[in-house]
């Protein structure tokens, strides 16, 4: 019997189990599916290029990550099972590929068809045919490079982003989170009450309406996006007003919504209104709660009539009312007027809306809203120059209205002292500072000090107790 030389048999089993290992090794990759037969193509990847791979034969190191699977840049992979990399015949063989490039774009690990769309912020991208993507350039009222530079610059607050804002535009937030209608001629030359400092008087440094009347100054709430913030800042000043005036008997927070369904005289509701309007409404209607008749919302671009009035109230006699209509809200059944006295005007002079303040409670004032107020987060406001660089699209303003609270002083780091006013917004307790932001004081900042408004919560003996 012929036998084998020991050396040889060696040799053999060394090669089989060489072969098996390269079957073993093998197996995984010819059993895979061609990448490009099932559709995926990044027609302007740089994979091999990008690492200057090209390898001879068969070099399972040559390889690298492609959109969930692995291709190679070596020539083992073009064969039947393709799993090359979609680049590998252009950049490596420079011939064009054996298929046509599926159409579409890619985006992170996902490949996007034509027309295919997604959203960046507020604007969207769609896929075009070339397989890039073009994306809308309207200016977003979260920008980020806008919150970059006011916190890299000296300006004394901090911007951020407000998540109910990401994904608006710059318009929607003027269009929709604003809403207060500048008064005519015949309003803003209306008589100022002139508030008189005793000789020698002295004005505290700080003050705050919840401090001298706690319990009796109400939290804001929140437009939403209903351009409503001349109903929203009347209801909270005459809460706060009428709470302080029957000296704690009535502490209401009136109904925002009250105003915005039934005042309708020159008024438009959630597409905006006039201050005048809204305290002649509370003076000669009045409204209820807003227990009684809370905020129903409304959706930006949301088309239809505005919500039908849904309180109605009769004279009693003395110019007082009486509501003939039950809650819109069924589980409340206090349905109580809540009125107000002729509103008045004061002068723009710091030391008499500080003395008005600290004397009779918080104030409405009127301000212009810059595109970087809706990026405050904290700290003492002022409009700053950083989008003066930049197409005009990105600076926008608009008019709102605010409740002035306090005031104070605060020294910055670099030795700067800073007054300010502090006052309550009406987006809602995540913004800013708990609802509230503080803005320089004694400068006229946007406006804030041009047209201050104060009036009497309607109060008479018989309700100090009723209530």
């Amino acid at each position: 019997m012929w036998r084998c030389p020991q050396a040889l048999l060696l040799l053999l089993l060394l090669a089989g189990e060489l072969a098996l290992g390269a079957r073993r090794g093998r197996g995984r990759r010819e059993l895979a599916p061609a990448l490009h037969l099932r559709g995926i193509r990044d027609a302007g990847g740089r994979y091999c290029q990008e690492q200057d791979l090209c390898c001879r034969g068969r070099t399972d190191d040559c390889a690298l990550p492609y959109l969930g699977a692995t291709c190679y840049c070596d020539l083992f992979c073009n064969r039947t099972v393709s799993d090359c990399c979609p680049d590998f015949w252009d950049f490596c063989l420079g011939v064009p590929p054996p298929f046509p490039p599926v159409q579409g774009c890619m985006r992170g690990d996902r490949i996007y068809p034509v027309l295919g769309t997604y959203w960046d912020n507020c604007n969207r991208c769609t896929c075009q045919e070339k397989g890039q993507w073009e994306c809308d350039q309207e200016p977003c009222l979260v920008d980020q490079d806008m919150i970059s530079a006011i916190n890299q610059g000296n300006y004394g607050w901090r911007a951020g982003n407000h998540s109910a804002f990401w994904g608006m535009t710059l318009d929607d937030g003027i269009r929709y989170r604003l809403g207060t209608i500048r008064p005519s001629s015949s309003v803003t030359n209306m008589n100022e009450i002139h508030t008189v400092l005793v000789p020698g008087e002295r004005l505290p440094t700080a003050f705050e309406a919840s401090e001298k009347w706690p319990n009796l100054i109400h939290e804001p709430l929140d437009q939403g996006n209903c351009a409503g913030s001349w109903a929203f800042s009347t209801a909270a000043v005459a809460s706060d007003r009428v709470s302080i005036h029957s000296l704690g008997h009535m502490t209401p927070v009136l109904s925002p919504q009250n105003l915005l369904s039934c005042d309708k005289h020159n008024q438009k509701g959630c597409r905006g209104g006039r201050l005048d309007g809204a305290w002649w409404f509370l003076r000669r209607r009045g409204v209820v709660s807003d227990n009684c008749y809370p905020f129903s919302g409304q959706e930006r671009n949301e088309a239809g009539p505005e919500p039908r009035c849904m309180m109605h109230s009769r004279a009693m006699g003395r110019g007082k009312r009486q509501a003939i209509a039950r809650c819109p809200n069924h589980h409340v059944h206090a349905n109580d007027i809540y009125q107000v006295t002729p509103v008045y005007r004061l002068g723009s002079n710091e030391k008499e809306i500080m003395k008005e303040l600290m004397e009779n409670g918080p104030v409405q004032a009127l301000m212009e809203v810059h595109e970087d107020f809706f990026l405050y987060q904290g700290g003492i406001y002022s409009h700053t120059p950083v989008s003066l660089g930049r197409p005009e699209r990105y600076r926008r303003h608009g008019t709102h209205s605010v409740k002035i609270t306090g005031w104070g002083e605060e020294t910055l780091p670099d030795g700067r002292t800073l007054k300010y006013w502090s006052a309550a917004n009406s987006w809602g307790p995540a913004w800013g500072e708990r609802g509230h932001f503080r803005i320089v004081r004694g400068t006229n900042e946007c406006d804030i000090e041009s047209f201050v408004l104060g009036v009497w919560g309607r109060v008479g003996m018989e309700d100090m107790g009723h209530h």
